[in-house]
């Protein structure tokens, strides 16, 4: 995501950052340059005039030009400018207790996402303790109960729906009933939507809304579409009201413009954002964390916070012994490749590295030579994978034709094992000597 735009932004910034001093012509070429940037990635024009005169203003007080490090002072003062334009800090759902029902009626227009989303959006609840219910009211495209039915199915979410049912309102009075009666305390429902804004469609979604009093409005906008996302935003928040805006497509999206226009111009935050087509690929929007990566600066926390929803404590401490005591084996790189695909797309996790996103792709790593990867391991019996030191020609031949592979990469996977053994073990031991790590990074190891 924002790949273009951080590339950009980013270079417009290399000039002048680490700089002793810097001058009112450094800042103006600066923003120059961003301000192209943020053009080019259909960010709204009176956006990017607010963002170029509050930049300014901010930057060329003696606050920076005078300060001890004005090139780190001015990045901050983009970052900060940034930040506030996408948002202000994370907008969590505003729902009831568990002792009484919520209702989260999901709004947009036809494949923007809003029946996978509001799929997603069920199963991050039910992470976070609640009971939803979806509820299919699209009845105007084909097939859209059936999908959600079948989303609903896949997260173990229950599903109300009336085949053949001609009235969205007798679907959601019908589900609130049976809500009541299964101790369900968040309805989601799914609306109607149409290839475009009309009157049929917005009489329907208000005779919705006033019939549920939801506590959320949320609408779905395809973030790849930009301004039009915005237009959309604004058109439904004026008709029917928002509280605020699922972006879908988000992973895709290398310009940006709709994440960082949406909040200035509709006043409504951007609460969600899809990154994937799983299920799981669903994110809450920090507007602090999304500025960094635009710089370039990555983000750690959610980093972590990804890999801590898929990776045991106790599994990583003791990997971590394993790694000390030279006992890692190719059953423990095993269970790190399956770790490392349940977090999501392999671009996703680069784009948080500080410094990496735009750099290397998907296609550098190539995800086709991961699965190999874990074909090859897959093919070796448990003897073969807790001492890898007895895997020689003949049985390369087998682990070859049982993965589908050749020896040659059987071979090279070995050898990647040995090399990453010997670097594992290395930064286990700097990891308990900051100056030793430091001395690693600056003599350019990582380079």
């Amino acid at each position: 995501m924002f790949d273009t735009l951080t590339t950009k932004v980013s270079d417009a910034l290399r000039f002048i950052s680490g700089k002793s001093t810097i001058t009112e012509k450094n800042i103006d070429d600066a923003v120059d340059a961003i301000k192209m940037a943020l053009l080019e990635a259909d960010v709204n024009l009176r956006v990017v005039r607010r963002f170029v005169n509050a930049t300014i203003e901010e930057a060329k007080g003696e606050k920076v030009l005078r300060s001890v490090d004005p090139g780190q002072q001015f990045i901050k003062i983009v970052h900060d400018r940034l930040a506030s334009f996408l948002g202000d800090g994370n907008q969590g759902l505003k729902l009831k207790g568990p002792d009484a029902i919520s209702t989260i009626l999901m709004l947009g227009l036809q494949g923007s996402g809003k029946t996978t989303s509001s799929a997603k959006l069920a199963l991050r609840l039910k992470k976070d303790g609640r009971k939803p219910l979806l509820v299919a009211c699209d009845l105007v495209r084909p097939a859209a109960m059936e999908q959600l039915a079948i989303l609903g199915s896949r997260i173990e979410t229950p599903v109300y729906k009336i085949d053949g049912a001609k009235d969205s309102l007798r679907v959601y009075k019908e589900a609130l009933s049976w809500a009541k009666q299964n101790l369900i305390d968040t309805l989601i429902i799914d609306t109607a939507g149409r290839l475009q804004i009309d009157d049929p469609m917005m009489r329907e979604l208000f005779e919705l809304k006033n019939a549920s009093s939801p506590d959320e409005l949320l609408l779905v906008a395809d973030s790849m579409t930009g301004q039009s996302a915005v237009d959309i935003a604004k058109t439904f928040d004026e008709k029917i009201g928002l509280t605020g805006v699922i972006l879908t497509k988000f992973d895709s999206d290398t310009r940006g413009g709709a994440a960082l226009s949406l909040k200035t111009v509709t006043g409504k935050p951007v609460k969600f954002v899809g990154v994937g087509e799983k299920p799981e690929d669903f994110e809450p929007f920090y507007p602090e964390r999304m500025a960094s990566r635009i710089l370039g600066m990555g983000d750690i926390v959610s980093l972590v916070e990804k890999a801590q929803t898929v990776i045991d404590r106790k599994e990583a401490i003791e990997l971590q012994k394993k790694m000390e005591k030279e006992t890692f084996t190719l059953e423990d790189w095993l269970a790190q490749l399956q770790s490392v695909k349940k977090m999501g797309s392999l671009q996703s996790m680069l784009d948080m590295i500080p410094g990496m996103s735009g750099q290397i792709s998907e296609q550098d790593i190539d995800k086709a030579n991961l699965k190999t990867q874990e074909a090859i391991i897959l093919s070796m019996t448990k003897k073969e994978r807790a001492n890898h030191l007895i895997i020689g020609p003949s049985r390369r031949s087998r682990i070859a034709r049982g993965s589908g592979s050749s020896v040659a990469e059987v071979a090279r996977l070995l050898k990647q094992f040995e090399k990453m053994k010997t670097m594992m073990k290395k930064m286990s031991k700097m990891s308990k000597n900051p100056n030793a790590m430091q001395a690693f990074i600056q003599g350019g190891r990582f380079k």
